[in-house]
């Protein structure tokens, strides 16, 4: 399990807030440079719609929308793994009942979309992405097939590591996250800009998932956890601002 509380207690409250989050302007992720903002943010007061909601029922989410592995006829290629968590506030109280999304490349890098021009096979039992609802603890569980690591073309020779979009809506559009989550030892997570805009190393390595034993499946899948706090000093990084 990834303790944020003894992660975070490396380093001062005052020093996490301007580091914690990557920048709008990192140049050394090339696409910031076009789109960060070049004049001082306005910053509107929350409305109701903003503090409030979304909520999504049990009708909205399907079984088969957390097993990317069932989702066509025929299995999909590659190493098949459990990636599981839990979703809390900054004080540890559980997420219940929120949407939690999925998006990834397949075993070979590549995504199952039109712009993906990466010279990899698609698969085509693998469409990279899913979705399920918290349990009354936070808790949430997909099974997939773990990343390949793809060419990018942010500098010569630039290869992500491998990693797993998350998208999370929690209590209100005020929780709103979207960020990636890395897998230990990978040794293209020095190299890579993304990762690297989390400029503190504690809040970087809140990103990184642990190989999990307790959710590993015998002769089925290995497991991985990832936690994620919504709000407060102790979030979960965002992806690239």
């Amino acid at each position: 399990m990834i303790d944020h509380g003894a992660r975070l207690a490396e380093i001062g409250d005052d020093e996490r807030v301007p580091h914690a989050d990557p920048p709008y302007l990192y140049p050394d992720y090339r696409s910031t440079v076009r789109r960060a903002p070049t004049s001082p943010l306005v910053i509107l007061p929350h409305t109701l719609s903003e503090t409030t909601g979304p909520a999504f029922g049990e009708g909205a989410v399907d079984e088969v929308d957390s097993d990317l592995t069932r989702q066509h006829p025929g299995e999909p290629l590659g190493e098949r793994i459990a990636v599981s968590g839990r979703v809390t506030d900054d004080l540890g109280h559980p997420v219940r009942n929120t949407l939690v999304e999925v998006w990834q490349a397949n075993a070979a890098g590549r995504y199952a979309h039109r712009v993906d021009r990466h010279p990899a096979p698609l698969d085509p039992n693998f469409s990279g992405a899913g979705r399920c609802l918290t349990d009354d603890d936070g808790c949430y569980r997909f099974v997939t097939i773990k990343p390949g690591a793809y060419p990018w073309g942010n500098h010569p020779n630039a290869w992500r590591p491998q990693h797993i979009h998350f998208s999370l809506f929690g209590r209100a559009f005020t929780e709103r996250l979207v960020t990636q989550m890395y897998f230990p030892g990978d040794p293209l997570l020095e190299f890579d800009p993304i990762f690297k805009s989390v400029r503190d190393p504690a809040a970087r390595a809140l990103l990184v998932s642990s190989f999990d034993w307790e959710t590993t499946s015998p002769d089925w899948c290995l497991g991985y956890r990832f936690d994620i706090v919504l709000g407060g000093r102790t979030a979960t990084p965002t992806e690239g601002r």
